[in-house]
């Protein structure tokens, strides 16, 4: 049986390393076609005005990768930082 704790445990041993902060920006664009548009289009306003009210706690590193990135849509935005985080 897999219970909460067993899972964790899984997570924090995985070798593929994701940030909360990074976890959280791809959640709240997953669930807002709004937050989403504007971390397309504007990812420096999208990050510093955050998701209902909670910002994104990123490292100055993931923050610059996101602001960086010019994708055309959700899909290709996780690519390019899923390809960026494994170099």
């Amino acid at each position: 049986m897999i219970t909460h704790s067993t899972y964790q445990i899984q997570m924090n041993s995985s070798s593929i390393s994701t940030s909360n902060g990074l976890t959280r920006v791809f959640a709240a664009a997953v669930v807002s076609r709004q937050f989403c548009k504007m971390l397309l289009s504007d990812p420096i306003t999208a990050l510093q005005n955050g998701y209902l009210g909670e910002t994104f706690r990123l490292s100055h590193e993931e923050h610059n990768l996101l602001i960086s990135i010019h994708a055309e849509n959700l899909a290709d935005l996780a690519r390019q930082v899923n390809k960026a985080l494994q170099r």
